[in-house]
């Protein structure tokens, strides 16, 4: 069993034990890191294939992410992280490279729980990757994770009269008070698909289409064996409905980096802001919008359903795609 595979297990049996939204919550002071190691070259080209970046040059900007993805999840379902993985959904990325990183540099990788952020839908935790070589800082993300749930009053309970402790105040009638977490956020890991409400880039309405993309109904399955993320709403029809969703959906982290691949010259870029706007069905046909700069992006999908919307920092003097 892979290590994220074991961590996604882990995820399904702690997170019943675990409520979100306690006041007295804190994150726990680990930073998993993986030490400086190569990039495996056949497991890069890969993921050079899928996402559809060139098949040489530096090392595309989502692939850390990809690669830090255990420790966060071995991070995320360990006992002392006070939210439960189940039902956990990736709202925004944001991604800063400090550098160019050649395909060939070893990476030393380090994953930690920024902080929590009370969110109108539950509480929001902020995990920060960094990647160094040879001690040098040369990029680091930060990501939005939601966990739905009420949030409690002024006076500890929440709106149906609730206790942040779990216990029910004596002048309050019994009120069932679950977890506002929707059936189709209950993945084995973090899945992508409700609004942020926290600094994510604003809907980019009107956005003129520069390519369309045809996905496979596989396509979640070829990601998942590239990536390791193996989430069952991912991989097929069956396994997507038990959570909710009527089909297989693709991964987030697939169409940031689908849409990168025509954001011009990555070393041109100074950050990346993405933010998950709705799930795509697989199959499906999108279509990547951008305005003429490449610096503000997104993907739609049926009837102009907003997917992703993004933005690109450029360093000074740089110029996007064309």
């Amino acid at each position: 069993m892979t290590s994220l595979t074991a961590s996604l297990a882990r995820g399904a049996l702690t997170s019943p034990f675990k409520r979100a939204g306690r006041p007295d919550a804190t994150l726990p002071p680990d930073r998993p890191t993986r030490p400086a190691a190569p990039v495996a070259p056949g497991p890069l080209a890969a993921y050079r294939r899928i996402c559809g970046f060139p098949e040489s040059g530096e090392l595309p900007l989502t692939y850390p992410h990809v690669l830090a993805f255990p420790l966060t999840m071995r991070l995320m379902t360990g006992r002392a992280f006070p939210l439960p993985v189940l039902g956990l959904v990736h709202t925004w990325i944001e991604i800063t490279p400090h550098r160019t990183v050649a395909s060939a540099e070893p990476l030393e990788l380090t994953v930690y729980a920024e902080k929590l952020t009370p969110h109108r839908r539950g509480t929001e935790v902020t995990m920060t990757t960094e990647a160094r070589v040879s001690g040098e800082l040369v990029w680091e993300s930060r990501s939005g994770y939601l966990s739905r749930h009420r949030q409690a009053t002024p006076d500890g309970t929440t709106p149906g009269g609730t206790a942040s402790d779990g216990t029910k105040p004596t002048a309050t009638a019994p009120d069932r008070a679950t977890q506002e977490r929707g059936t189709a956020s209950r993945g084995a890991g973090p899945t992508t698909a409700v609004p942020p409400a926290t600094a994510v880039p604003p809907a980019a309405g009107g956005l003129p289409a520069r390519a369309e993309w045809r996905l496979p109904g596989d396509l979640g399955r070829r990601y998942g064996a590239v990536s390791g993320d193996r989430n069952p709403i991912h991989l097929h029809p069956l396994t997507a409905r038990l959570f909710g969703f009527p089909r297989a959906i693709a991964h987030g982290m697939w169409t940031v980096a689908r849409c990168l691949t025509e954001a011009g010259d990555p070393s041109s870029i100074r950050s990346v802001r993405a933010g998950f706007k709705a799930p795509v069905l697989l199959p499906a046909t999108v279509t990547y919008a951008a305005d003429a700069t490449g610096n503000a992006f997104e993907l739609r999908g049926a009837k102009g359903r907003v997917h992703l919307v993004g933005t690109v920092t450029r360093r000074a003097g740089a110029s996007g795609p064309g």
